[in-house]
């Protein structure tokens, strides 16, 4: 029987000068044996314009909101269409390379890993990439540890979201995206990331696009991101107080200030010792 990864993608028209990039590098998916992909993408606005885009390609599905939503509720509209077992996230300016999805897929044969993500490459205005270190050392990732480096951290996450991949079920009973307009993805990993083991790949599977429109250079983002780390280090400290778990592992036992410092770091590329989204 043939296995299923949902790619999830949010899309927003007036910002998608990207995005057939993207779709080049979905496409060019060279799958493990048994297993394909379907690409969810959800359009975000009360202007829909990119439906042509995505008409008559193979496995393929596109949906708009009809309405301005924003990246979460997006990503949560199409991971409600989602069939596959696991979840590959893809923001619409960023890139897969070829063995992305081949390279992260085998990790899961674990069944204590839920989340897995492979390094990234800054990829840059003129076509040229810049590496970095992981701050997290590569093989399994225990449940708990990124979040314990993100505490030390001053609330940054030393893990991208950008492209992790989840097992599906996990991401909807973390509850999926947070209701918020910027670290929706960060909140939603620290509570995953503390309910599961994860993995962090050595391979570059994708290339990160820095450009002027992204979301973490907007005033939006500069005004509401302390209260995003916030409430994601409330959900890590919660998580601990009404003590659930997981395949009978419960979670860490944490006790911390769950306060988020006025320097929160801006601009920081993928690859380098902590992330913001």
């Amino acid at each position: 029987m043939t296995r299923r990864v949902s790619i999830i993608t949010a899309a927003y028209g007036p910002k998608a000068d990207y995005l057939d990039e993207a779709m080049r590098s979905v496409l060019a998916q060279d799958m493990p044996e048994g297993w394909e992909f379907e690409w969810l993408i959800q359009e975000d606005g009360t202007d829909p314009q990119l439906a042509d885009k995505f008409a008559d390609l193979p496995n393929v599905h596109y949906a708009a909101n009809e309405a301005q939503a924003g990246a979460a509720v997006s990503r949560n509209f199409a991971l409600a269409r989602a069939t596959g077992e696991l979840v590959q996230v893809l923001d619409h300016d960023d890139v897969l390379l070829p063995h992305a999805l081949r390279t992260l897929i085998p990790h899961f044969e674990d069944p204590q890993v839920g989340w897995a993500c492979g390094q990234a490459d800054d990829l840059l205005s003129d076509g040229t990439r810049t590496s970095y270190e992981s701050a997290m050392p590569f093989g399994t990732i225990d449940a708990g540890a990124v979040n314990s480096w993100a505490i030390d951290h001053e609330a940054n996450w030393p893990v991208h979201c950008a492209a992790l991949m989840m097992r599906t079920d996990l991401i909807r009973a973390a509850g999926g995206w947070a209701a918020s307009p910027i670290d929706e993805d960060i909140i939603m990993f620290s509570a995953l990331s503390e309910l599961s083991a994860g993995y962090n790949d050595e391979a570059v599977t994708w290339l990160y696009r820095i450009h002027d429109q992204q979301t973490h250079k907007t005033d939006t983002s500069r005004l509401h991101s302390q209260t995003g780390r916030q409430i994601a280090l409330q959900r890590i400290q919660a998580l601990s107080r009404v003590g659930l778990n997981l395949n009978g592992q419960p979670v860490p036992t944490r006790q911390f200030e769950a306060s988020v410092g006025e320097a929160v770091k801006y601009n920081v590329a993928p690859g380098a010792t902590w992330w913001n989204s």
